[in-house]
């Protein structure tokens, strides 16, 4: 009898262990070397006055840049995240994420408050990436493929603010 409740309890934790419902996000995570950072996330100087932290750098669902225009900020970009990630959690109001330290109703940097520009790896991580922005409990519109597409190519592209 012993055997067989080892069996039913191994099969128990086994079906435990494959179910998980969200992937950490190591997103920004301090880090020294590209060993402290898990795939796809590379470790990079990319934020500035944040040293060396773990960005999603051409991982999966990345697409080519080159494949079309490069979506801008202000005709592409901007309504996107006004749609789905502005109104209650990354805009003046924050009380859905709680997050003060950067704001996707802006593009640039503005009072040591980071814009989309400096958030682009991270919208692409969470968005385009992962998809798990924006989150389900929030009722946020989520963008569409074609959206999520135009996030990808932008920040894929360079994150651009506007046509010249």
């Amino acid at each position: 009898m012993k055997p067989l409740s080892l069996n039913i309890l191994g099969l128990w934790a086994a079906a435990l262990a494959g179910c998980v419902l969200e992937s950490p996000d190591f997103t920004g995570k301090s880090c020294e070397t590209a060993a402290d950072c898990p795939e796809p996330y590379t470790c990079v100087a990319a934020r500035p006055g944040e040293g060396r932290t773990c960005e999603v750098l051409n991982g999966p669902g990345t697409s080519n840049p080159n494949t079309g225009p490069v979506p801008t900020w202000c005709k592409d970009i901007q309504p996107i995240l006004a749609a789905s990630c502005v109104s209650s959690c990354h805009g003046a109001t924050t009380i859905g994420s709680g997050r003060t330290d950067f704001r996707l109703d802006r593009y640039e940097l503005e009072g040591g408050v980071a814009g989309a520009k400096l958030m682009a790896p991270r919208i692409h991580a969470r968005a385009v990436t992962f998809r798990t922005m924006p989150p389900q409990k929030q009722g946020l519109p989520e963008p569409t493929e074609a959206e999520r597409a135009l996030i990808d190519r932008w920040a894929s592209g360079g994150a651009p603010f506007c046509d010249d």
